[in-house]
């Protein structure tokens, strides 16, 4: 998937098992990409995998809520 791909996927996730709204995920996620959480992403497309969206998901949450 894509870098944005991959950002709408933790997104997505984010709001599915944690149960919260969309603008709520969506501003973790940016906060996360402000901090540059997905740096590596952007640089190494390769690692924009539905596994690595469920870790980063997790890690999102964990940091940014």
């Amino acid at each position: 998937m894509t870098y944005e791909e991959h950002l709408d996927e933790v997104t997505t996730l984010i709001t599915e098992k944690y149960h919260v709204e969309d603008q709520v995920a969506i501003d973790m996620v940016m906060r996360a990409q402000a901090d540059d959480f997905f740096t590596l992403h952007d640089d190494d497309p390769s690692i924009c995998t539905l596994d690595r969206a469920h870790a980063d998901a997790r890690a999102v949450y964990k940091k940014y809520r």
